[in-house]
This record gives structure tokens, sequence and C-alpha cells, in this order.
């Protein structure tokens, strides 16, 4: 991931590194120095590299350079120095220019998930800007085309498998469910393409832009059932309010739907929180918590009489853990530990709380209502 990209010489001094201890760094997109993993402290690290540079970098450095007579050119020395914490993340630096402080900061989670990716240049191309506007403006209209045939297309599926009415209640509630993804990306700034239904298979929130931290992850992911289980509540106090039975299926038949979601199963919504959760336990503790917490999730799964729910719990959580070795490898900023706690709770609460709307309307005797559980149950 990246870790730090400032000036350096007019020309932009970027650090990559992971969890796993190796680091690279690029000076205008070029490799300048490697330090690999190692099994002692890595918190303080050094990169040296030196850079052949004309007298006009003078201007560029805001310092003289030591004069060699008629030879324009300059050697030059760059040292950067970094302390490095990964949970919480700060990231200190100072950066010498033949042996003279440059620059010097900080960075935190923040920063990292306020930071744009790195973008290969562009290749050049014969096209004119007016062929290039046209193109642009021909995929914006053709994108809005795919989602409204992908819509009618949704209502057509679901009104053949149900009625129209409740195949517009369902897309309602996929919508929903969708906003609550897209406004989680919109509140860390980044851009979106919107909502794609997609016929027998759900929704689809789509960003232009890739995400950096774990905590990002896990808050994408868990606002589109968080927002489903506000619509199921909603819909629960205006059956209370109207007695119509229109209002307790949807409230149900919707909370069956985002708890599904949050399966521990990629690439569920699930998948995501719980795979951002173990994955930034950053010891062979959080391991053992780990296949703890899902070996109880199961039991109580099968206690309650849930089979369905508690074998994919199993499934997906045994997915997660031969995976776990590999976690050092990704390039998205580890949870800290109040951020792993915070969002277990999050998720427990709106597993529990979805699972409670559903046994509620089945204890009700209406055979239709009961069905989201016999379903768990299955």
């Amino acid at each position: 991931m990246e870790l730090l990209k400032i000036d350096c010489l007019g020309k932009q001094l970027r650090l990559e590194g992971s969890m796993a201890g190796w680091q690279q760094l690029f000076w205008d997109r070029q490799l300048v120095s490697q330090l690999s993993a190692t099994a002692e402290d890595a918190s303080q690290r050094t990169h040296q590299f030196e850079l052949l540079a004309k007298s006009q970098a003078d201007a560029l450095t805001g310092m003289p350079l030591p004069d060699e007579g008629t030879d324009d050119s300059q050697l030059l020395s760059v040292k950067l120095e970094t302390e490095l914490q990964w949970q919480p993340f700060v990231l200190k630096y100072r950066l010498f220019i033949n042996n003279e402080l440059h620059s010097s900061g900080e960075r935190n989670t923040k920063d990292i998930e306020r930071q744009q990716p790195e973008q290969a240049p562009a290749k050049p191309t014969q096209q004119s800007w007016l062929g290039l506007a046209s193109l642009g403006f021909k995929l914006f209209k053709s994108a809005k085309v795919i989602k409204v045939v992908l819509a009618g297309a949704s209502v057509a599926a679901y009104s053949w498998l149900f009625s129209l009415q409740f195949a517009l209640a369902l897309l309602a509630c996929l919508v929903f469910h969708e906003y609550g993804h897209i406004r989680a990306m919109k509140y860390f700034g980044m851009k979106t393409k919107g909502i794609y239904l997609i016929p027998f298979l759900g929704g689809l929130a789509l960003s232009d832009e890739k995400i950096n931290t774990r905590w990002q992850d896990v808050v994408i992911s868990i606002m589109g059932p968080t927002f489903g289980l506000l619509l199921s509540i909603a819909c629960l106090v205006v059956y209370w309010l109207t007695g119509n039975i229109f209002f307790a299926g949807l409230a149900t038949f919707n909370a069956l739907l985002n708890l599904f979601n949050l399966l521990p199963v990629l690439p569920l919504d699930g998948g995501h929180i719980l795979k951002s959760i173990s994955f930034s336990m950053n010891s062979i503790a959080g391991l053992v918590g780990t296949v703890a917490g899902a070996l109880l999730g199961v039991y109580v799964s099968y206690s309650l009489g849930l089979a369905l729910f508690g074998f994919l719990l199993l499934v997906g959580s045994l997915e997660i853990v031969f995976e776990w070795r590999g976690r050092h490898q990704s390039h998205l900023l580890p949870l800290d530990r109040y951020g792993q706690l915070f969002s277990a709770i999050w998720y427990l609460l709106t597993v529990g709380s979805l699972i409670g709307i559903i046994w509620y309307f089945a204890k009700s005797g209406d055979d239709i209502l009961a069905l989201p559980l016999k379903i768990l149950q299955s």
C-alpha cells in the first residue's frame, strides 16, 4: 500500500510498503530503494539513494549546491527516515538532501483514507478533444440506458416469480440497501457510478475509486445491511400503526435479504466485514479469536434451529481462516484495536436485530410471515 507521497527535487517521492515489512521507494516512478521484510523491529527504516542533478536544481531544492568547476552536474545524496506504527497507523518521516533536513511530517489513518491511488500515465492518442468528449457523452448515456434496462428486467423477473406489487417492493428494498453503500462511499469522498439492479442476483453499487483502508471496507459493506435494517424497522412500525399485513411481509422478507448479505462469504457484505476484522488482528491470538468466534456463532445458530445460517457461517469462517496467512500482502490499512471491536459489535448487533425481526413475525401464526424463519431452519 502507499504509505507516503511527497515532493522531492520537484518530482514525486512515493513510499510503498506492507505489514510484512517490505518497503519500496520510488522517485518520479523509478525504483530508487528497496528494503526487504525483517524479523526484527521494523518500525524505523532508512532509505538512501543518490541523484545526478543539473545546476538548475538549485531552484528546486531551495539550497545552494557545491561548486564543481565547469561541470554543471551535481551528485545529490537523498535519505528518507521513517518511523512507522501500524495500529493505530502513524507514520513520521524526515527527508534529508545532502545531510540537510529538506522536509518532515506525519501521516495518520485519515490521510490514508483521503489519498488517491497512483495512476499509470495515459498513453497519447490521435483522437481530438471533441471526439473524446463525444465518446464520453455516449458512454454516459449508455450507462443510464443499461441501468434502465436492468431495472426493467428485474421488475419482469420478480413479477414472473411473485406479483408486480411484491416485485416493486422487493426492488425498493434492494435500492435502499444499495443506497446505504452509496452513502458510505460518498462519506469517504469517493466518486460513485450509481446503483445497478441485476435480475435474480440483487443489486450492485459501484464506485470509480478503490478503497485504501479496512475501515472503509467495513463501513461501506455494513451500511447496506444497516439501511436495510432501518427499512425493516420502519415497516414494522407502520405495521403496528396500520395493521396492514403487506408491511409485515416487507419487513420480514427485507430482513431475510439483508441477513443473507451479512453471511461471512465473499463477495457478500458479511465476507468483507469479517475478513477486514480478522485480517487486522496481527497475532496468532487474533486467529484463535476468529476461530472461537466462528465456532460460537455456529453453536448459537444450531441452538436456535438456524441450520442453514449456521452452515453458511461455518463455510465462510473457514474461508477467511484459510486466507488469514496472506493478510500482510494486502494494500489495505488494517483496523486498530478500537476499530476491530467497534466493527464486530456493529456487525453482531445488525445480525441479531435482523434475526429478531424475522423471529417476531414468525411467531405471529401467519404461514407467509413464518417462511423466512423456515428458510433459515432448513
